[in-house]
């Protein structure tokens, strides 16, 4: 990590803020985990999902993205007997390769699988308008909407358990000023009103209250990150699934998604300098699965191939009805901080914290 981001903080001895919070929340978990300690805990879980889901057709509901950590967690939970029911966002961005690994995993597994197609015109039109309004996150429309979905059907199918592929082995360093998070409502309409030309009837949203209140407590739907309890090794995770499910590499984190790749590979570093490999490989090397200096030389490459991004640009502009010249424009707009919009970034900081209180990590 470096000054791209803006809040980083350096000790001494050069160790930066986000290590620091990593060694205090995270570390040990982590640890015992990669050094199967947890695993009287991971029954356990496992366990209670079964218990939950007697006398219905699912135990649990999980997000089927078709990258690594979604496919790696439906493996290990089939392995474990449990019964899945599979749901798949599809935003309009899936590479063909994202297809296949969705199918090749839904019939290797055997799981039943629910796939929710947005309304294209208003997921066209909310995308533009984050790139209109200049602001670093504009994948917030597809992490938005894929967990409001979840929610839904697991609601609708009397399913207790939602499960995760989020993980702190592989992902938990990530700078808060590089892109606001995707869950607040309130920024999403705010911008949405700002810069968009319709209004959303049909994407599916989620509230702060309905995420921390409404489907934990009173529909007792809990979000369960089973990752975090096993030994998660990236690299090995793709060779088993690669052997087991025909899965294929996209060859890089969240490139499943043609946007995603285009959005992280060259919009966040081109206009704003945030290159994300460097959250995902610091998180590598505090978990133990890289070195410091392998990191840095994959940083010492360009986070994109010229070739592909000059296509995945032009495809992206298409997509999104306007012209390269047009997409150019609003790519070369200064950068707007998510504070010039609405928000509710104050209960979003604390409502982790309140969580963290009732339930453990």
């Amino acid at each position: 990590m470096d000054i791209s981001d803006p809040e980083i903080e350096f000790d001494g001895n050069g160790l930066c803020s986000h290590c620091h919070r990593y060694d205090s929340l995270v570390r040990d978990l982590v640890d015992r985990a990669t050094r199967a300690e947890r695993v009287g805990e991971f029954n356990t879980i496992v366990d209670r999902i079964k218990q939950a889901g007697k006398g219905k057709p699912y135990d649990c509901i999980i997000g089927l993205s078709g990258g690594v950590d979604s496919t790696y967690l439906a493996w290990q939970a089939k392995q474990q007997g449990l019964r899945l029911l599979a749901v798949h966002f599809d935003s309009g961005w899936n590479s063909e390769l994202a297809v296949h690994n969705i199918e090749s995993t839904v019939k290797t597994l055997n799981l039943d699988l629910q796939t929710y197609v947005v309304d294209w015109e208003e997921m066209r039109d909310l995308q533009l308008a984050f790139f209109r309004a200049s602001v670093a996150n504009c994948d917030i429309p597809t992490d938005h909407a894929f967990p409001a979905v979840l929610y839904r059907e697991a609601a609708a199918h009397g399913i207790r358990c939602v499960l995760s592929g989020s993980n702190y082995a592989t992902e938990f360093i990530l700078p808060t000023s590089w892109g606001y998070q995707s869950g607040d409502r309130r920024h999403l309409n705010d911008i949405y009103r700002k810069f968009g030309t319709q209004s959303l009837k049909h994407y599916p949203s989620i509230g702060f209250v309905a995420q921390y209140f409404w489907y934990p407590y009173v529909k007792r739907i809990s979000t369960v990150k089973l990752l975090n309890y096993l030994p998660y090794i990236k690299s090995e995770a793709k060779q088993l699934i690669s052997a087991e499910l025909d899965w294929r590499d996209y060859g890089g984190k969240h490139h499943e998604s043609v946007f995603t790749r285009f959005f992280q590979s060259y919009y966040l570093p081109v206009k704003f300098g945030y290159d994300k490999r460097r959250a995902h490989l610091s998180s590598l090397i505090n978990s133990g699965q890289l070195d410091r200096e392998t990191a840095l030389d994959e940083l010492s490459r360009p986070p994109f191939d010229a070739r592909l991004i000059a296509q995945d640009k032009s495809f992206v502009a298409r997509k999104l009805g306007i012209s390269d010249q047009e997409f150019d424009q609003i790519v070369s707009q200064p950068g707007r901080p998510y504070s010039e919009f609405a928000s509710h970034d104050f209960l979003f900081r604390i409502g982790p914290r309140i969580k963290r209180v009732f339930l453990p990590l």
